[in-house]
């Protein structure tokens, strides 16, 4: 659910860009007090409950809120849409690779200019990130989620381990895992080396998503919250180190000079992943398996996060009456859908990547608004009640200062985009302004708050114990018992 492209893209460059260790430090203590304890409400939601965002909600905040839970899911199934796309780029990246396309002869920049100008590879791809997505989901959590996810997790661990072994042992890959691990000490005075880090641990473990929420559902009674919640955090932030080291040691290994290398982790996600790295695993002895092998994981990543969006969007309308099977093919033509605007014009992926992902800060606020309403130290209690460790008063804390957080990254996020657009900031029509974020999210608050009611009679009364969203049947239990 948690390590996604962002992790191999966008940790190491943001790590390499404010200070390497420093931003390793600011990131730790980003989980400690803003992904865990989230993590840990969300788990809390969902296993107390047995009901999806909508429903769970509405049981810890009141019914006057079930809209809150409504929105967390509608911002991150938007999110959805657009990243069946982006994992639809990552499994064609894997497929040419294997083909031995990225050879020694190709110029990363055209290859990339090509694939994005043509709409039968863009929604093709697509196409295929949402399918196969579907089919999983549809045919359960057993047959389906765990069977594939237990094959894709430690793939990719392997895989990212193989590829850094070879990584840091190139000639010249020590700068790159310099600029990873050798601490700035002066930054950690930078408020924006903070925000940065908070950022990508809101973005990166999954806190606010509302995915482990829905996880949680099909979770034993007692599984332990605490210690998995931690498993969670720190073993994303863990493959995003080995994705660091990857990219950073091969990026500064075999770059022709250091301003080429610092101009790729200046190019963005996309420009850094489909462009340069590109050419620089073309230059490289064994680019045959070494390109296929990152494109793999890069895949792997991409489709497990998709999976975990596709789960939510599932049990969310089977909440509402729908069987798995009906809800997961509603959920794979939404998703195809939706998704084809992002494939046909990357500028309408990029506002809404950039819309719905600062949109995720707003759903971590609710999540830990939904914990104090509920009863914060009530909340720890039941939190308690499943865990081997002991979560002190300083998760209660922790929950108390999200809405503090909130407020300081938020804000940033909001100077940003009217200081690189201080003409433009207002314009609802403008890619990256303040302004079309604050529409489509009114629009979107508009919608679910006019439904607040129908959602709240709707939902599932009850818990869910055994269902056909376990094994895919047509069969449901929902006795309590």
């Amino acid at each position: 659910m948690a390590v996604g492209t962002g992790n191999i893209w966008r940790f190491p460059r943001v790590a390499a860009e404010w200070g390497g260790g420093t931003f390793l430090i600011a990131v730790t203590v980003g989980l400690v007090i803003w992904a865990v304890p989230l993590l840990m409400a969300e788990f809390l939601m969902g296993s107390r409950s047995r009901l999806g965002n909508v429903g769970a909600f509405r049981d810890f905040m009141g019914p006057r809120s079930t809209w809150a839970g409504a929105f967390m899911a509608m911002v991150t199934i938007a999110i959805m849409f657009y990243y069946g796309v982006v994992a639809g780029w990552c499994v064609r990246y894997f497929v040419v690779s294997a083909t031995g396309a990225i050879g020694p002869e190709i110029d990363g920049q055209a290859y990339w200019d090509a694939f994005i100008a043509n709409p039968v590879e863009t929604v093709g791809y697509h196409a295929v990130a949402v399918a196969f997505s579907a089919v999983v989901v549809y045919k359960g959590i057993k047959g389906g989620l765990e069977r594939v996810l237990k094959v894709f997790l430690p793939a990719l661990l392997v895989i990212l381990l193989v590829l850094a072994f070879r990584a840091v042992t190139l000639p010249g890959a020590e700068q790159g895992l310099r600029y990873l691990f050798i601490p700035d000490w002066g930054s950690l005075v930078s408020g924006r080396l903070w925000l940065e880090a908070f950022t990508q641990v809101a973005w990166s473990t999954g806190a606010g998503w509302g995915l482990i929420m829905v996880y949680a559902v099909y979770a034993r009674e007692k599984e332990d919250i605490a210690v998995n919640s931690g498993i969670i955090a720190f073993s994303d932030v863990l493959v995003g180190i080995l994705a660091a080291a990857v990219i950073l040691g091969t990026l500064f290994a075999v770059a022709p000079t250091t301003a080429f290398a610092e101009e790729a982790l200046g190019a963005g996600n996309v420009g850094l992943t489909f462009i340069y790295i590109v050419d620089l695993m073309a230059t490289m002895p064994g680019a045959v398996v070494l390109a296929p092998l990152f494109f793999l994981a890069l895949a792997l990543a991409g489709i497990s996060s998709l999976i975990a969006m596709f789960e939510l969007g599932t049990t969310n309308l089977m909440n509402f009456g729908m069987s798995r099977h009906r809800a997961a093919l509603w959920v794979g033509g939404a998703a195809f859908l939706f998704g084809v605007p992002s494939a046909l014009n990357i500028t309408f992926l990029d506002n809404q990547d950039w819309v719905w992902g600062v949109g995720l800060l707003i759903s971590g606020l609710l999540t830990a608004l939904a914990i104090i309403k509920y009863g914060v130290e009530k909340a720890r209690a039941e939190i308690n009640a499943t865990s081997d460790v002991v979560v002190g008063r300083w998760w209660s804390v922790c929950i108390r200062l999200v809405p503090v957080i909130f407020v300081g990254v938020f804000s940033w996020w909001v100077y940003q985009s009217v200081a690189d657009h201080p003409e433009t900031w207002w314009n609802p029509f403008e890619t990256f302004s303040t302004g079309t974020m604050v529409v489509q999210w009114l629009i979107l608050f508009g919608v679910v708050y006019a439904l607040n009611g129908f959602l709240t009679r709707r939902v599932e009364a009850g818990p869910m114990t055994r269902t056909d969203d376990v094994t895919g049947s047509a069969t449901a239990d929902r006795s309590g018992t």
